[in-house]
């Protein structure tokens, strides 16, 4: 008893010694994404991670888990991240729009066609977002953006007729829409809640990039990928408030570095990304479709013609505010 007691106190003595040196067991903040690590949010939060260990010298450490392994998708991520069921997450701005519209702006069609307009248009949005999230008890860590969007199918889509008979899994309200004016049997769901119906062909179609696809080895059933460019959206990573108000300063400023240092890696990386995704996507036996008829390209168009109208109604006074300093009307 007398050693078990002397060893307790030892030990205790030994802590306090630590603590003072500054040499202290690691904070461990909890992450979530519902894509792939290969994915380019799934890069982004492995980037941070490795990020924020580097600058804390280890003493805060990021436990990162992806394809969904929480239970967690994107259109939940915000309240997720408000209850500190994690303490932080990346989410797909478009699945977030059904909740809170502001989110939606990125995915708007044809709006974004260029990797400079969707900079503006991020740059724009990202005052919107960071007051959204602050009332939810968040603060806005980095967004990274997604390569264009395209459809995969199982067959090539080179008519308006073969444009309707796609069954087709969209990201968001506003794509769903569109598919459906289009002539599309179109269903909003995440890409977990996708895979299944992809599998046993109830879906034959995929609006998403091919980044989003490489990284679900869409290859296995829809070996066809269109080239629409239909908008480049963004995914926003975001941080509990309190869980970042309860780090030192030092962990802090570290945590701010660490995630401003991943946006600038994450807009740098998309640039090469559309051409990787391609040769992959070639190397699995995908057909690429860059010139996708002009009937197909207008019917996507004309159906996609109130999109921003509707956008602009939901969003409200933030969402003209964002699309005033992106220069739209």
């Amino acid at each position: 008893m007398f050693r078990s007691l002397s060893s307790l106190r030892l030990a205790a003595a030994l802590t306090l010694a630590l603590a003072g040196n500054g040499a202290w067991a690691a904070t461990t903040l909890t992450m979530a994404t519902e894509y792939p690590a290969s994915s380019m949010p799934g890069q982004g939060v492995s980037t941070f991670a490795e990020l924020v260990r580097a600058k804390t010298a280890g003493q805060v450490v990021i436990d990162a888990s992806y394809d969904a392994a929480k239970g967690i998708k994107s259109a939940g991520m915000i309240d997720a991240v408000q209850a500190r069921k994690v303490d932080a997450g990346d989410a797909f701005a478009g699945a977030l729009a059904g909740q809170y519209p502001v989110f939606g702006v990125s995915s708007l069609p044809f709006l974004a066609d260029s990797l400079q307009k969707a900079r503006n248009l991020n740059k724009a949005a990202r005052p919107a977002y960071e007051k959204l999230l602050a009332g939810h008890g968040q603060k806005l860590l980095y967004t990274t953006p997604w390569p264009p969007s395209g459809i995969w199918s199982k067959r090539k889509i080179d008519s308006v007729a073969a444009l309707k008979s796609l069954s087709i899994r969209t990201y968001d309200a506003t794509s769903q829409q569109v598919m459906e004016k289009a002539g599309a049997k179109a269903q909003n769901i995440s890409f977990s809640d996708a895979m299944p119906r992809i599998a046993s062909g109830e879906v034959n179609a995929v609006l998403s990039s091919g980044d989003g696809g490489a990284g679900r080895k869409l290859w296995e059933h829809l070996p066809q990928f269109a080239e629409i460019n239909y908008a480049m959206p963004v995914s926003v990573a975001t941080m509990n408030l309190e869980a970042y108000k309860a780090l030192d300063a030092r962990a802090r400023k570290a945590i701010d570095q660490a995630a401003a240092q991943t946006e600038a890696e994450q807009w740098k990386r998309i640039e090469g990304r559309l051409q990787q995704n391609y040769a992959t996507m070639r190397k699995n036996g995908v057909a690429i479709n860059t010139s996708v008829p002009a009937p197909v390209r207008d019917a996507l168009k004309r159906a996609s013609a109130d999109s921003l109208s509707a956008w602009k109604a939901a969003a409200g006074p933030d969402g003209a505010a964002i699309l005033k300093r992106a220069g739209i009307r």
